[in-house]
């Protein structure tokens, strides 16, 4: 019996106390399977993360940018554009032919019909009616310019999210929004009637039967295609601006109740430390940065 324990005994002592050399070629072996490490593959996956981050940054600007307020916006700078050419152009068209030939665009003296003092008196009175339009020109190149430029403001200033952006700002661009739907609605009425006026005395009446005489019928005291795009475009910008009040309004509202929301669970996780940063509330925290127009 005690010859027949003994072999069992050195076989599990010589398990027990193997051979070195052989746990290191079997080390070696499991590490020759495996894909040798290449350093430009770690650099290129630093790189690519990198580059998605950065897109991701400039896709989230632009999402915030072109959400519906700043489309409102963004269209009430073009067409503020457009109120301020058409401004122009109308005092350009209704200067007279005179006017355009002393500015250089053609020879009054080979085109003009008009001859001798009633050429001298189209010259009076075009330059007679350019200075009763002129505070109108003044006045509506100064508010369309104004608009745009504090309308550009404000749609570059809204490159963040709305519960990360100040709350002043929001208010501020709201009050210019509902300013600005009643202001041009009064400053496209006060123009009209401006340039209505202007159209309606003696000067423009004489002016138009100068240029009858000559053959220019076209030369009325009606209120021209320029005016009537100046009101067009003005009204299409008080619906814009109005429209852009109504959405930066249901955005502030989203965001108090958002910051409300936020404090609560703040609070509720510091009496239940158990419930921090459960992946549950990260994702109703997302979905509720969502919700901002």
């Amino acid at each position: 019996m005690n010859s027949s324990s003994r072999p069992n005994r050195d076989n599990r002592n010589q398990q027990h106390h193997r051979n070195p050399r052989d746990d290191r070629n079997s080390s070696s072996a499991r590490s020759s399977s495996r894909a040798p490490y290449d350093p430009r593959e770690g650099s290129y996956h630093h790189k690519h993360a990198r580059e998605s981050s950065q897109v991701a940054h400039r896709e989230s600007k632009c999402n915030h940018i072109c959400s519906r307020r700043g489309v409102m916006l963004i269209c009430a700078v073009l067409t503020n554009a457009l109120v301020l050419i058409c401004v122009v152009a109308a005092q350009m068209v209704t200067s007279g032919l005179s006017s355009a030939a002393s500015m250089g665009g053609f020879d009054i003296n080979s085109n003009f019909n008009l001859q001798g003092t009633d050429l001298q008196k189209a010259r009076d009175l075009d330059m007679q009616y350019s200075q009763m339009r002129a505070p109108g020109t003044y006045g509506g190149v100064t508010f369309s310019l104004t608009f745009g430029v504090i309308s550009l403001l404000f749609v570059v200033s809204g490159n963040k999210p709305p519960q990360l952006m100040s709350q002043k700002l929001l208010l501020g661009a709201l009050v210019f929004q509902a300013v600005g739907a009643v202001g041009y609605l009064v400053a496209v009425a006060l123009y009209l009637h401006f340039i209505i006026g202007v159209n309606s005395t003696d000067t423009c009446k004489q002016r138009q039967s100068v240029y009858a005489h000559g053959g220019y019928t076209w030369m009325t005291c009606d209120v021209s295609g320029a005016d009537a795009a100046v009101a067009l475009f003005g009204i299409i910008t008080a619906i814009l601006y109005a429209a852009g009040a109504v959405f930066t309004y249901r955005t502030i509202r989203q965001v108090k109740a958002y910051l409300q929301h936020r404090d609560r669970e703040a609070e509720r996780r510091l009496d239940r430390p158990q419930d921090r940063d459960r992946p549950q509330d990260r994702a109703k925290a997302q979905r509720a940065d969502a919700i901002f127009v």
